[in-house]
C-alpha cells in the first residue's frame, strides 16, 4: 500500500497505546528533521535509547509505519528496517496523529512555564490535577527526566529543572549557547550532513515562501532543528546533547512566548539561519561562526 493511500489510517484501535503513537510520531519527526534519505537503516535499540523507552513500543511504532509505507524491510541479504520514502516535505500530522500523552506533556510544559505548576510536585498531586492514572503520571515524569527537565527527589517528590524565568538565567543560557554552538562549528570532526542540511533549509524556505505559517510549537521545532542540527554535525555528541538540553529548557520556559513572536521576527530568524547554512556549505566556517554568534546575541535581546 502506498504512502498516500495509507495516510489517515485509524490509530484509535484498542491495541495501540498512547506511548506507541508518541514514539511513532517521534520517529517520523526524527526521519524528517534529520533528513534521513530512503534506504537509511533504522535501529530499534538506537531509537529506544533516543526516546528513553524500551524496545517494545519502538518495534510496534515501526510496524505501524511499515503499514503506512513509511518504513520497509531492507533488501536481502540484509536484515532489519529502512526508511522507505522521502519525508522532508511531509506534514507529520498527515502520517502520525498527536498522542494524548504528547498533548498532556505539552499541557504540563505550559503550566510549568506560566507558573501554574510549582517546581516541586508529587505524583499524588498530579493525578487529580490532570485526571490521569499513576502509571501515566510516571511515564510523563520519566519523559521530563529523560529530557533533563525533572528529577526524582528523595522520598516521593519530583523537582522540575531550574527554569530560565529570570534575566540572569536567560543571560547565562545564551552565554553558554554561544560558547558551545560556536565551538561545535570549530570541531575538527565537523562534517556537513547534506541530507540534514537540505531538510533544515527546506523547512525554513517553506516559511519564507509562505507555504507554512507556523504555530509557536512548529516554529520552536524548526528553530531547534537548526541549532541541534549544526551541533550534531560537529561529530561530538556532548555538543549535540548540550544544545538539546538547552532547547528543552527553553521549551519549558518559552512555550508561551513562541506563540507571541511576530511573523516578521520569525522571517528574520529564518534568514539569519539560512545565512549561517550558506556559510557552512561554502566552507567558510569563520564567517558562519560570526553570523551564528551575532544571531544568538540578537536573539538574547528578545
Amino acid at each position: 500500500m502506498g504512502i498516500m493511500a495509507s495516510v489517515g489510517q485509524d490509530d484509535s484501535r484498542d491495541d495501540i497505546t498512547p506511548l506507541q503513537i508518541e514514539v511513532m510520531r517521534g520517529v517520523v519527526e526524527l526521519i524528517r528533521d534529520e533528513g534521513w534519505a530512503p534506504g537509511t537503516r533504522l535501529s530499534v535499540p538506537d531509537l529506544a535509547r533516543r526516546f528513553g523507552v524500551s524496545r517494545s513500543p519502538v518495534t510496534v511504532a515501526l510496524g505501524l509505519l511499515t503499514e503506512r509505507g513509511i518504513v520497509a524491510a531492507m533488501p536481502a541479504p540484509h536484515r532489519g528496517l529502512q526508511v522507505a520514502v522521502d519525508l522532508r516535505d511531509m506534514d507529520v500530522a498527515d502520517i502520525a496523529p498527536s498522542s494524548p500523552l504528547d498533548d498532556l506533556y505539552r499541557r504540563i510544559m505550559r503550566d510549568r512555564a506560566s507558573g501554574d505548576l510549582p517546581q516541586d510536585v508529587s505524583e499524588a498531586e498530579l493525578i487529580p490535577r490532570y485526571d490521569i492514572s499513576r502509571g501515566v503520571v510516571r511515564k510523563l515524569l520519566m519523559r521530563f527526566a529523560a529530557e533533563g527537565l525533572a528529577q526524582r527527589q528523595p522520598g516521593h517528590g519530583w523537582r522540575f529543572a531550574d527554569s530560565l524565568d529570570s534575566m540572569d538565567g536567560l543571560r547565562d543560557s545564551y552565554e553558554f549557547r554561544i560558547t558551545v554552538e560556536c565551538a561545535a562549528l570549530r570541531s575538527p570532526r565537523f562534517r556537513i550532513n547534506t541530507g540534514q542540511l537540505d531538510s533544515i533549509r527546506r523547512m525554513h524556505r517553506r516559511i519564507l515562501d509562505g507555504a507554512l505559517q507556523p504555530t509557536g510549537e512548529e516554529w520552536f521545532r524548526v528553530n531547534a532543528s537548526f541549532h541541534e542540527g549544526l551541533a550534531a554535525m560537529s561529530g561530538n555528541r556532548f555538543y549535540r546533547d548540550a544544545i538539546h538540553q538547552q532547547n528543552a529548557l527553553r521549551r519549558m520556559q518559552e512555550a508561551a512566548s513562541f506563540e507571541e513572536l511576530s511573523a516578521d521576527r520569525i522571517r528574520e530568524s529564518c534568514e539569519e539561519h539560512l545565512a549561517v547554512l550558506d556559510a557552512v556549505e561554502a566552507g567558510n566556517m569563520d564567517w558562519a561562526e560570526a553570523l551564528l554568534r551575532q544571531h544568538l546575541k540578537q536573539a538574547a535581546e528578545y
